[in-house]
């Protein structure tokens, strides 16, 4: 080869190598480019996004003075809250409202008729619907104390509707109405409450609370889903804690029951709850007086050892581990009891006349502390 035609080769190498190293620095200037651009949208997008929800949870208008009645139905979702809401020009985007309910963990809003202004903020609104605030004169106050039973509540809702206790308590007992309250909290209530042991599918699942009512004549139907959407806010928050310790709603409120017709006002009822769990784990009856009642279906002070002989699978005396279902309503502190129990060493507690609750270890310890505190004193 002559050193011309090296040359001349030498020559398109250079050159093809000066075409790739510019096709290089293009391509890299245009990936740069992309990605540049790409950034900034992602930037930008983010950016709008913050703003977009950031604006969405202001007041709809700071400065309007202009009150709205707004009305909120009995058993609504915070889905047809929100939906409401907006449709109103309380809020400015249900879809964000609703999330900002869920990751503030907020529950217990109220049915009503509301007075509502544009410029409130989102606090406020979530603040009016827990404490419902309500437009319209309160009629009736469907006050439920703790420790109530069916058949009780029953007679306190007879009184706000206007119907016959027995009517009621029929109604709350009518399996196809309480089918279709199963649908529609599925998670609350769940196939347990129908099991064939179960004496009333409803009992301990109407919490106790006061309810203000505006209507007139609210219908039983939805007073109870009222009552039914309280008790779901206040197990929702449990609802980790009760698969960890896979707890199903139906024994909770079982367990809760009888914590709370065993406690009374100085009781500690996490102390009581250790003593039922401690007793289940070893394969103890409960031996609970107030299964005994229930199952007879009377109110005494003093429980006899006749009554014990009571053959219900609600006799705790008669069969080990909790009754088929709850005794009676049960508030929140016997919830979280029954959740909770402290971690102690009793198998074995009473009540002195005076509303102390002694707790012991052993039998005999329990018949000396009955000895002291119940029979010296009959």
């Amino acid at each position: 080869m002559t050193a011309d035609n090296k040359n001349t080769k030498r020559d398109i190498i250079r050159k093809k190598m000066i075409e790739h190293q510019s096709e290089a620095k293009i391509v890299r200037k245009i990936v740069l480019s992309i990605t540049l651009a790409f950034i900034i949208l992602v930037c930008l997008i983010g950016g709008g996004g913050y703003l977009y929800v950031k604006s969405a949870l202001q007041p709809v208008d700071p400065s309007s003075k202009e009150i709205r009645e707004v009305t909120i139905p009995i058993g609504s979702s915070v889905s047809g809250i929100a939906q409401t809401l907006e449709k109103n020009g309380i809020i400015k985007n249900a879809r964000i409202f609703k999330y900002y309910v869920k990751f503030k963990n907020e529950s217990g809003f109220m049915a009503g008729d509301y007075k509502m202004t544009p410029s409130m903020t989102m606090p406020e609104i979530i603040k009016s619907l827990k404490t419902g605030k309500v437009v319209l004169k309160e009629k009736h106050r469907l006050a439920v104390p703790e420790g109530k039973q069916l058949a009780e509540i029953a007679g306190l809702i007879a009184k706000v509707t206007g119907q016959t206790q027995e009517a009621v308590f029929q109604r709350l007992n009518d399996r196809e109405f309480v089918a279709g309250l199963m649908a529609k909290y599925p998670d609350l209530l769940t196939s347990e409450i129908l099991g064939e042991k179960v004496k009333y599918p409803l009992e301990g699942y109407l919490f106790p609370a006061t309810y203000p009512i505006s209507k007139e004549k609210p219908s039983v139907d939805e007073l109870v889903i009222v009552m039914l959407e309280k008790t779901k806010a206040m197990i929702s928050p449990y609802s980790e804690l009760m698969k960890e310790k896979k707890i199903t709603p139906h024994q909770l409120l079982t367990m809760a029951s009888l914590i709370e017709e065993e406690a009374t006002k100085k009781a500690d009822r996490h102390k009581i709850s250790s003593v039922f769990y401690n007793r289940i784990e070893a394969g103890m009856p409960l031996q609970t007086d107030p299964t005994v009642l229930y199952a007879q279906g009377k109110h005494k002070d003093r429980v006899l050892y006749k009554d014990l002989e009571v053959d219900s699978p609600y006799n705790t005396y008669k069969y080990a581990g909790l009754p088929p279902g709850p005794i009676a309503n049960a508030g929140k502190m016997s919830i979280e009891a029954a959740l909770n129990p402290e971690a102690t060493s009793f198998y074995y507690f009473l009540a002195s006349k005076d509303g102390e609750v002694h707790f012991s270890k052993t039998l005999q310890e329990h018949n000396q502390l009955k000895a002291k505190y119940i029979t010296n004193n009959n």
